[in-house]
């Protein structure tokens, strides 16, 4: 499979002068790798794409696994000091949609807090999920607190490309191919990494308030019945300025920040 790393390097080097691309043929999981590399005092910025992943992880230690040519997994990696990181996927996740629908024709929405749903009446559940992100961070070697270097932040992106299995998943996936012909992980690539690597520049300096609107415009949870995983069930109503999904439920108005509590549609 070829791909554009000098393309990309070019592209989202004048963003980040610092900024290298690697591509490897196979990875245990690429955010595991740059966490790894920010525990041995390896900070630098990258973009680091795998082919084929053996362990790659989703939310709450979830297994994704990429097959070559089936998914585009990639990690971002670089040092990040918002003034507040609350609501950090939820600006991945609207880059992303915006990158691949750029005018919502294709039916990309946004799924609270860290997935990339799509509207498909032909599934018994009515939605698919296309990506998923993975967001983690470490402080440099050395350093006890966040203080004025702020943290190392590694943002994992697993786009399905090809039609995956079923495998027992409670919404169904489904691949870039189902939405856009003849598409592929290179070509996908190319589409999203400098968009987000601009979106992650534009966070640290103004945080998630400004994209609070357009994110409410894509949410796919917005004024529908929901049920959370702590047993609570209500209504959602879009999120904060801060990214806090609002509920109302049989308590009234509800903010739900915790990203361990799962939300999904009635």
């Amino acid at each position: 499979m070829i791909w554009p790393a000098e393309d990309l390097w070019l592209a989202m080097v004048a963003r980040h002068p610092s900024l290298t691309v690697e591509v490897l043929p196979q990875i245990d999981s690429t955010n595991t790798e740059l966490m790894r590399r920010a525990r041995a005092g390896q900070t630098e910025p990258v973009l680091l794409v795998a082919e084929t992943q053996t362990a790659g992880r989703g939310r709450l230690g979830r297994p994704w696994h990429g097959e070559v040519g089936h998914a585009l997994t990639f990690s971002l990696g670089l040092m990040l000091k918002p003034v507040d990181w609350s609501g950090l996927s939820l600006a991945v996740g609207l880059s992303l949609a915006r990158s691949l629908d750029p005018q919502g024709d294709l039916g990309v929405r946004l799924k609270w807090p860290n997935d990339l749903w799509v509207k498909r009446p032909s599934i018994d559940t009515g939605w698919g999920k296309l990506a998923g992100i993975l967001i983690e961070t470490a402080l440099p070697l050395g350093v006890t607190h966040d203080g004025d270097l702020g943290r190392y932040c590694v943002v994992g992106v697993g786009i399905n490309i090809a039609p995956p299995a079923m495998d027992g998943l409670s919404i169904a996936p489904l691949g870039l191919q189902d939405l856009v012909h003849g598409a592929t992980a290179p070509q996908t690539l190319l589409q999203v990494a400098e968009p987000l690597l601009a979106t992650l520049l534009a966070f640290e300096r103004a945080g998630f308030a400004p994209l609070q609107n357009a994110f409410n415009a894509r949410d796919a949870l917005l004024n529908l019945p929901v049920t959370l995983s702590d047993g609570r069930s209500g209504v959602a109503h879009g999120v904060d300025a801060t990214g806090a999904l609002l509920v109302t439920t049989a308590r009234g108005p509800e903010i739900i920040s915790s990203s361990e509590v799962s939300v999904r549609p009635v």
